[in-house]
């Protein structure tokens, strides 16, 4: 029997483990994705910040260095999991989504959003 991506990920997710490479659209859900790449806020300013993008498209960035995100490497298994979604946004600014990412290999989370600013914001 042939099975698709689409159905192992609903089955992973109704047995309680993270789709692979999904994004995640509703506060609680979790999925499985890699780091794609890791760096600062402002590229070639470490001190500018911490930013790290996924393989499934989300990424977090902040204003501060995040110690828990270092030695977070590209290719690095995380679970990425939606904490909270902006309200109040003005009509497709979708800014301000706030994940908690879990590294396999290292074992900190960190928890930022998908943005400098949220909704509505500069």
């Amino acid at each position: 029997m042939k099975m698709t991506v689409a159905f192992l990920a609903l089955a992973a997710m109704a047995a309680g483990r993270p789709a692979w490479a999904a994004m995640p659209t509703h506060i609680g859900q979790c999925v499985a994705t890699a780091i794609s790449d890791v760096g600062s806020r402002l590229e070639g300013d470490p001190s500018s910040g911490s930013a790290i993008s996924y393989a499934n498209g989300v990424a977090q960035i902040s204003y501060d260095v995040a110690p828990q995100v270092r030695g977070w490497r590209a290719g690095d298994k995380v679970t990425l999991c939606l904490v909270r979604l902006p309200t109040g946004c003005p009509r497709g600014d979708t800014r301000g989504s706030f994940y908690k990412v879990t590294n396999a290999r290292t074992g900190a989370s960190w928890t930022e959003a998908d943005s400098s600013h949220s909704c509505g914001g500069a």
